[in-house]
């Protein structure tokens, strides 16, 4: 009978220990996603500032990327040369990277792939993807695996708290804003800076 007693306590120490696992997990996810919609959301309405670093060769990394008043992505090549990537570079991309989900052959929606993430993979998982490819939101916002994969396209963990805490801070409501978000839109004269936040 107290062997009995003993294999219960067990079986039940046991049970909590995995409800207690599968609630942090739970936790984290949940925390993740709220991260996620703090970003499309303060991005969709803002718009944002992308710093995308080529680590090796055909796979990129985000360095940086914060809240704008215009959409921007800057390339930084392995040769150390940093230029704008245009809307019709960004659109071509895009494209590409939505066939690819359509297809689950994305790591951006597939677990199974560990491949190094491309130049469209990256672009969609920073915040400028959820203004230029927000018509893929639905299934790139919700789904676990991308909130996950986003996490990882930073190039160090600190780049990434940056990001999560600007886009928190910018999608707090103002009082009054006269600012309007738009792709490549011109900064009201009062407000003008250069592409890297200095005034110009």
């Amino acid at each position: 009978m107290k062997l009995l007693k003993q294999v219960s306590s067990y079986a039940m120490v046991g049970g909590l220990g995995a409800l207690l696992v599968l609630g942090l997990t739970g936790c984290e996810e949940k925390q993740q996603h709220k991260e996620t919609n703090a970003f499309s959301e303060a991005a969709k309405k803002q718009g944002a500032f992308v710093v995308i670093e080529e680590t090796a060769p055909g796979q990129y990394k985000i360095a940086e990327e914060y809240p704008s008043s215009t959409t921007r992505v800057i390339l930084r090549e392995l040769n150390g040369k940093e230029r704008i990537l245009s809307k019709e570079e960004l659109d071509k991309l895009i494209a590409a990277e939505a066939k690819k989900i359509e297809a689950n052959q994305s790591p951006l929606v597939n677990p199974e792939i560990h491949s190094g993430m491309s130049l469209g993979e990256v672009i969609l998982a920073s915040a400028a993807g959820a203004i230029i490819g927000s018509w893929l939101g639905n299934k790139l916002f919700n789904n676990p695996t991308y909130q996950q994969r986003r996490h990882q396209t930073f190039k160090n963990p600190s780049a990434y708290q940056r990001s999560v805490k600007s886009f928190q801070k910018a999608q707090t409501p103002k009082k009054s804003s006269n600012v309007k978000s738009g792709f490549f839109k011109k900064s009201a004269p009062s407000t003008k800076r250069s592409f890297f936040g200095f005034g110009g």
